[in-house]
């Protein structure tokens, strides 16, 4: 299996996304700076300065600074004074409040797609499932989860309710995705992705009992297995 990629600062000319295209530079670094968040780049605790971020990720020190204030209002950062900005800490409590409220509100939501979306918007969510898949197996972390947010969000979109959409991609940046590399290197990470492929097929079958057990068994796996590594065998579920 290839190693993880990290968007490391040789890669700057080709700043990483997650969730799609932004037509903002700044926009773009926020993203590359969430990249090295969910792939351990950088580090919970740490201070780091915009300058000292701008020489990593071969970029000026303004939109870092700019695009490290943007995190900071998702709550990823601190602000330090006269230092920079500290990586927040993600409690296992949050973590739980976290996937419990995504649980509340996608595991209905889907259910419900499986009645109402059409088959045209559920077959164009393939090819991002089929990324998710790809990602996982050559290891790609900034890729799998740039495209798992591409399928989950699209997939909430066909409910037609754009603040849902928010809500959750909100809480998807909050919790960052801790533990990524270490599934990768234990191979658990594939079986996960998979789940995409299995949900959009019930989803096309209309199998609304189908989809709510996937979704559950997806979201245990998110919080077992992506927060926590190692520890998935005693988690049964979304807290």
């Amino acid at each position: 299996m290839a190693a993880p990629r990290t968007g490391s600062p040789s890669a700057a000319p080709a700043l990483p996304t997650l969730g799609g295209k932004k037509s903002s530079y700044r926009e773009r670094v926020a993203d590359a700076l969430r990249a090295a968040l969910v792939t351990g780049e950088l580090r919970p605790g740490e201070v780091y300065s915009a300058p000292t971020l701008a020489a990593r990720f071969g970029v000026s020190a303004t939109p870092v600074r700019e695009a490290m204030l943007d995190l900071a209002k998702e709550g990823l950062v601190d602000t330090v004074p006269n230092k920079g900005f500290r990586v927040t800490a993600v409690s296992e409590k949050q973590l739980d409040e976290y996937t419990h409220i995504r649980s509340l509100i996608e595991i209905p939501t889907t259910v419900e797609l499986a009645r109402s979306a059409d088959r045209v918007s559920l077959e164009a969510l393939r090819p991002a499932a089929r990324e998710i898949v790809s990602a996982a197996a050559a290891g790609d972390l900034i890729a799998y989860v740039e495209a798992d947010t591409r399928f989950h969000l699209g997939l909430l979109a066909l409910a037609g309710n754009g603040h849902l959409v928010e809500v959750v991609g909100d809480l998807r940046k909050r919790s960052r995705l801790y533990g990524l590399t270490a599934l990768v290197e234990a191979g658990r990470l594939l079986a996960s992705a998979q789940e995409h492929l299995e949900l959009l097929d019930a989803l096309l079958d209309g199998d609304g009992e189908a989809v709510r057990k996937v979704m559950t068994r997806h979201l245990g796996h998110v919080r077992g297995l992506w927060s926590a590594p190692g520890e998935d065998d005693r988690y049964a579920g979304p807290r």
